[in-house]
């Protein structure tokens, strides 16, 4: 997300709403963000439809569990300082631009941030029960906790995980998604970074703040 290509895509933001994805019954939403923001359970009202599209092509028995959505400007900004501080402290002498450039692997820098925008949805797979699926690593792992396996094509992986995100990205790339290679779990679609990958001219979406939510 550090690639300056990928700030130098410009923005024409189509003024769509944030929308309350928990007004979707078929969606298992995870409360496990809640603690630090009120505002995870939104997404753009394409998204949103995109992302009903996808869960309609799983396996039967398979359902998406959705864990975070819209953050935040300053929550965004909040991550990516301490992510940053973390580096810092494990790696004294690497310079600024060098730490700013891993950082953004795990967490995208706060002007630029797809989630921000709304435009990006962490998600993993659930049976019909609502167990969590083993995907590899947890939700959220970053590269050093997990020895890089939340890359999205890690060597190493189970079968079994292997397959759950073969799974997962062939729902979502149907519907335009794309994934963020550092992290099997982060789809998005009208975001900058959507719009270098996928070639579109511009992004659909900018940065909002929560009270656009409704």
């Amino acid at each position: 997300m550090a690639d300056p290509r990928v700030s130098a895509v410009p923005v024409r933001e189509c003024g769509e709403p944030l929308i309350d994805i928990r007004t979707e019954s078929s969606f298992l939403v995870d409360p496990r963000k809640q603690a630090d923001s009120d505002a995870f359970h939104h997404l753009r009202k394409s998204l949103l439809e995109r992302l009903l599209e996808a869960q309609a092509r799983l396996p039967g028995g398979l359902r998406f569990l959705i864990i975070e959505g819209y953050r935040p400007p300053r929550l965004q900004r909040r991550y990516f300082d301490d992510y940053a501080a973390r580096l810092r402290a494990g790696h004294p002498g690497w310079p600024g631009e060098r730490i700013r450039s891993a950082a953004s692997r795990f967490v995208s820098p706060p002007e630029i941030a797809p989630h921000s925008a709304g435009a990006a949805v962490d998600l993993t797979l659930a049976d019909a029960d609502g167990r969590e699926l083993d995907l590899g690593t947890p939700v959220n792992a970053t590269p050093e906790d997990s020895g890089g396996a939340c890359y999205t094509d890690a060597a190493g992986l189970g079968e079994q995980a292997r397959t759950h995100r073969r799974i997962l990205a062939q729902a979502l790339l149907a519907e335009g998604f794309v994934n963020y290679p550092t992290e099997w779990w982060h789809w998005s679609f009208g975001d900058r970074y959507w719009a270098l990958i996928t070639g579109a001219a511009e992004a659909r979406y900018g940065t909002r703040s929560h009270d656009a939510a409704g």
